[in-house]
């Protein structure tokens, strides 16, 4: 497993998490906080992995394989430990031996002696650790601040992609806030940069139909609708959100 192993100060990056990340890469020997969601938590992974790097994923038993799979992840460079009880952080520190990311799930208190001692096991290996959840001390935390689901029209269809605010904070006020747009995911399950797509809507004019879901992700009944805008004998259009 070891021969295998990415030697870089920066490891293998998915370019969407780049302009998050304090010199566009995970830093080998860093550790990064996911608070809420999963799939930006897999995207952590993903590039090392295709990089053939080996990952692991610790006290995660919603980690899904295919979902793994169909993001770019290597399955048989994937080690996973669903459930490992009460033994969480013995295990996430004998997976940074072997694998290039962690992706753990603190699943107690996490003291500052434990972090202390596996950040240095990490440095020394050249490996990264992602907590889905908080961890003391992360070098860089994500966050899904906003997010919008695409794809239901009047009262139809089906979720097809969600466009969400993700922002960056580092720890003690160590780096500024910084803010992307992602689709997380887009229509075809990748995770990238979000691109503006407009839609035609009847008499000109674009727009998008968009359901708002807000950071602790409820959905709320957002349809898009248009006001229009005088200009003399012109009227124009433009696309407005309108939510209840």
């Amino acid at each position: 497993m070891e021969s295998t192993r990415v030697d870089t100060a920066g490891l293998p990056t998915a370019p969407a998490l780049e302009p998050l990340l304090p010199g566009g890469a995970i830093r080998a020997g860093g550790t990064y906080a996911v608070p809420e969601s999963v799939l930006l938590a897999m995207t952590m992974l993903q590039a090392a992995s295709a990089a053939g790097a080996w990952c692991a994923v610790v006290g995660v038993p919603s980690f899904g394989v295919e979902a793994a799979a169909a993001a770019g992840i290597d399955l048989e460079r994937l080690v996973l430990v669903p459930d490992p009880g009460d033994q969480w952080l013995a295990v996430t520190a004998a997976m940074a031996d072997v694998a290039q990311i962690v992706l753990t799930r603190p699943l107690g208190r996490v003291v500052p002696g434990d972090v202390a001692r596996l950040s240095a096991r990490l440095r020394q290996r050249g490996g990264a650790l992602v907590a889905l959840g908080s961890w003391p001390g992360a070098d860089v935390t994500l966050r899904v601040t906003a997010s919008t689901w695409s794809g239901i029209g009047q009262g139809h269809g089906h979720l097809t992609e969600r466009r969400a605010t993700v922002t960056a904070t580092g720890r003690a006020g160590a780096m500024r806030p910084i803010s992307t747009e992602l689709l997380l995911p887009a229509a075809d399950g990748a995770v990238r940069a979000a691109t503006v797509a407009p839609v035609a809507l009847p008499g000109g004019g674009s727009g998008v139909s968009d359901i708002s879901v807000g950071s602790g992700g409820s959905v709320g009944s957002g349809v898009a609708g248009v006001a229009g805008v005088e200009r003399g004998d012109e009227r124009g259009m433009r696309p407005v959100a309108v939510a209840s």
